[in-house]
């Protein structure tokens, strides 16, 4: 949610900043300033008026005791508790159009936010094999299961069989322990949400069709664990800033809009695993913690000998939340191009406003809203298919990073089943 202070102090700039997102109706901070006028217009009203209430109830006394104007005074204090009723209606109802004009508003864009996707740097040789190829599938062979996957649950489910399974448990495993090195707390959080968590993140009102929902309990399967941990201090004042945390969970979503796209294989499902960072900061901190959060990631491809690109990525696909995002795309060589395996965004104070968590900065004597940030560590189905892909030999086995061997993966992974 965006500050509203910002909004009245120049509301130019920010019909400037999110026309950057090229999807904003410019109307909408006419909406906000309008509602808000109106709302800062009633209050003294009504303060006026509840003291009118204040003095007609006081008058009512005097005239029950002395015996004379009683009359009058009880048809005084039935005009101003009228007027009064009248106006607290109409707070009510410009309130709720005030939140719900400002709460569809996504955040600003930060000044250094690409206008379009934008190659910062490329780690690694994009290469492919100089025998045949082989994507994923193949090299899993029915360790990737997808045929059963489907007949359980539809299409976009897979069972991991195996080695493959095997393999997942050490990649999180290892993550966990990377980024404990780094600062973050390990966390497990739950999966199902109620809406005030997903509205508090930005996800509602924007992603509502790649979200599935439980209507019978009223509660949101979660695409990310960003939602459970950026609510983990929902309401609170914290210290000690900065706090820094790794979620891992299952994710789910719906895909809605993606029939035809990477159906072969575990590149797009419904459900899958990830490993998730997120860190709260003060202000002035958020900008150095994306960077951080950048080299994380980084480190954790570089250990993996995946190669990969990082890429600014365009202000107009940025999420609601997010003022800015970078993407580490991993090279496929059965694809012959880069495809996104981790993201990590600053949503500046646009999740903590909404959320209400802040932080007591030294010596203030008012709190104040913090910044919060979030990046994946690792997505293991798609990391795993840059695994396969970039560590296969020629004869199909699988040569699995160095960093993964103690952690209970094969240091090769014999080639599938013919």
């Amino acid at each position: 949610m965006l500050d509203i202070r910002l909004i009245r102090r120049d509301p130019d700039a920010v019909r400037a900043a999110l026309a950057r997102r090229g999807d904003v109706d410019p109307a909408a901070v006419d909406a906000v300033l309008s509602t808000d006028g109106r709302r800062r217009e009633i209050l003294p009203e009504l303060e006026s008026l509840r003291a009118e209430q204040n003095a007609a109830n006081q008058a009512i006394a005097a005239a029950k005791q002395s015996g004379e104007g009683f009359e009058e005074a009880v048809a005084r204090m039935r005009d101003v508790a009228g007027r009064a009723k009248a106006l607290e209606e109409e707070l009510a109802t410009v309130s709720a159009e005030f939140d719900e004009v400002l709460r569809r508003l996504p955040n600003l864009p930060d000044p250094s936010a690409a206008p379009q996707d934008t190659e910062i740097k490329v780690v690694g040789d994009p290469w492919v094999p100089t025998w045949p190829v082989r994507d994923h599938l193949e090299l899993a062979g029915e360790r990737i299961d997808m045929e059963r996957g489907a007949r359980l649950s539809g299409s976009r489910f897979a069972y991991l069989r195996g080695a493959l399974a095997r393999l997942e448990l050490s990649l999180v495993s290892w993550v966990m322990d990377h980024l404990s090195n780094h600062g973050f707390e390990p966390v497990i959080p739950p999966v199902l949400v109620r809406e005030d968590a997903l509205y508090g993140t930005g996800f509602l009102p924007d992603t509502e069709q790649q979200i599935y929902h439980l209507p019978a309990d009223d509660l949101y399967l979660v695409g990310t664990s960003e939602v459970a941990l950026a609510s983990l201090h929902a309401g609170e004042i914290v210290g000690d800033l900065p706090l820094r945390y790794a979620g891992f969970s299952p994710c789910f979503r719906r895909e809605a809009g993606a029939a035809g796209k990477d159906t072969r294989g575990i590149f797009r499902v419904h459900q899958f695993d990830k490993v998730e960072m997120f860190s709260f900061v003060e202000p002035d901190r958020s900008v150095d913690e994306h960077e951080r959060l950048l080299s994380v990631e980084e480190s954790i491809l570089q250990a993996l000998n995946i190669p990969y690109r990082v890429v600014n990525i365009a202000v107009d696909d940025l999420g609601a939340s997010a003022a800015k995002k970078y993407d580490c795309e991993g090279w496929l060589p059965s694809q012959q191009k880069y495809r996104e395996l981790t993201s990590t965004s600053n949503t500046t104070d646009f999740q903590a406003r909404r959320l209400e968590i802040r932080y007591r900065p030294e010596g203030a004597k008012k709190p104040e809203t913090l910044h919060t940030l979030n990046g994946t560590a690792v997505a293991v189905g798609r990391t795993l298919i840059a695994l396969l892909e970039n560590g296969q030999q020629e004869d199909g086995s699988v040569v699995m990073p160095e960093v993964l061997r103690s952690y209970g993966a094969p240091d090769v992974l014999p080639p599938a089943a013919s």
